[in-house]
């Protein structure tokens, strides 16, 4: 790990050095099915895992809004990277609302010295319905057949199966989802380099291919010390919210991508249709409306990423559970819109490139795939309904980050 920045300027400074980097072979990895392990440790060693991180524990303490505006740059240069970092920052919010202090400060402070965090929370559908058919494991959301034992020395260790564990092949440290043997279920820290855990590269999504997604195997992982984090649900209020606004993040990022490629392209181009009625496509009326449209998307994402992330920072700034839900709201309406203006800007784009576009050498086709495939996360298909019971009905909406989790009280 090489000398950390003492400052967020001096972060910022090497942090978008690492992102130009990033930007120029993109096309080529994602053709190659290659990741950016060393890229990513840059990014690490410039501060970027330390964002959020309080300035007392070694970080730079950015706002909520700051933090998603540098993940939308992050985004437009690879969206790999915020994918590969959420389980990062989602780790980072848990222990910024984690109500055990020495919890929140032993890890905080790791983070804060540059350690990454990456993430095991789902299992493969077969695993998990084989060992519901099986009598094992009672069917619902969450469910995990990763097990944590305590051996006969007292040691906590963790054995099992996980997919889309995303970031886990670039971290330090894994935050796992886990059931014990007596049914409980909660989440604990382990070593992401330890001898029994094994990285298998084998996500085989259509977009989204350099987030190392694919599954992680554990074989009596050993817990780490204070590795029970994000103990009571009452405690994760908004977490639903942030782990949505970091795909918006993406997303706007792919929208920016979007259109300064396609003006390049445009600008670059020496043919035109038969059809055209000029001989210059940078001249070309119709051309010059898909670009105009491409922007549209553009402010669009921008517009609602900004919108939420200062809805979640002014609720908790107020600690009120109407804001909260006004950050969910909002949060949600935000996903149907961003989804809908960055696959369209992503389809849209080819109009202006012509045939040539299509090819797998000008890269274009992978920013629909990535969108796509993001979209398919916290899926969008459940949002309108849950806006709309609030709006029609009152009705409240249920995040699920947690959801199944027992209460504070119930644990007490």
């Amino acid at each position: 790990m090489t000398t950390q920045p003492e400052t967020l300027a001096a972060a910022l400074q090497r942090i978008r050095a690492v992102l130009v980097r990033l930007a120029k072979g993109v096309g080529e990895r994602d053709l190659a099915f290659v990741h950016p392990d060393g890229l990513i440790q840059e990014l690490a060693d410039a501060g970027f895992g330390r964002l959020r991180v309080p300035v007392e524990f070694g970080g730079f303490g950015v706002e909520l809004p700051e933090l998603f505006e540098l993940l939308a740059e992050a985004g437009q240069a690879d969206s790999n990277v915020p994918q590969i970092w959420r389980g990062h920052f989602t780790t980072v919010e848990i222990l910024l609302l984690e109500t055990d202090p020495e919890v929140r400060a032993h890890w905080l402070r790791k983070i804060g010295a540059g350690a990454v965090f990456g993430n095991a929370q789902s299992e493969p559908s077969a695993v998990v319905a084989a060992a519901v058919s099986a009598g094992d494991l009672a069917p619902g959301w969450g469910t995990s057949t990763t097990k944590v034992r305590t051996a006969a020395d007292g040691q906590r260790l963790v054995s099992g199966t996980k997919f889309y564990s995303t970031g886990a092949r670039f971290a330090d440290y894994i935050r796992a989802a886990v059931a014990d043997d007596a049914g409980g279920r909660g989440f604990v820290v382990i070593p992401a380099r330890h001898p029994g855990v094994t990285h298998v590269d084998d996500w085989d999504g259509i977009g989204q291919r350099q987030t190392g997604s694919g599954t992680t195997l554990f074989a009596d992982v050993p817990v780490e010390p204070h590795g029970e984090i994000g103990t009571f649900r009452e405690s994760l209020r908004g977490l639903d919210s942030f782990v949505q606004i970091v795909h918006l993040a993406n997303l706007t990022g792919i929208a920016r991508s979007i259109v300064a490629e396609t003006v390049d392209i445009v600008r670059a181009r020496t043919r035109t249709s038969l059809h055209a009625l000029t001989q210059k496509a940078a001249e070309d009326p119709e051309v010059l409306g898909v670009v105009g449209v491409l922007e549209a998307r553009r402010l669009t994402a921008e517009t609602l990423l900004r919108l939420a992330g200062e809805r979640l920072r002014a609720a908790h700034a107020s600690g009120a559970e109407s804001d909260y839900t006004r950050a969910y709201l909002d949060t949600s309406a935000a996903q149907i819109a961003v989804i809908e203006a960055v696959l369209d800007a992503a389809t849209r784009a080819f109009d202006a490139g012509g045939s040539s576009t299509a090819r797998n050498s000008a890269h274009l086709d992978r920013h629909w795939r990535n969108a796509r495939t993001l979209a398919s996360h916290n899926p969008v298909v459940y949002k309108p309904r849950v806006v709309g019971a609030y709006l029609v009905n009152g009705d409240l909406p249920e995040p699920g980050y947690y959801r199944n989790r027992p209460s504070a009280e119930a644990q007490a």
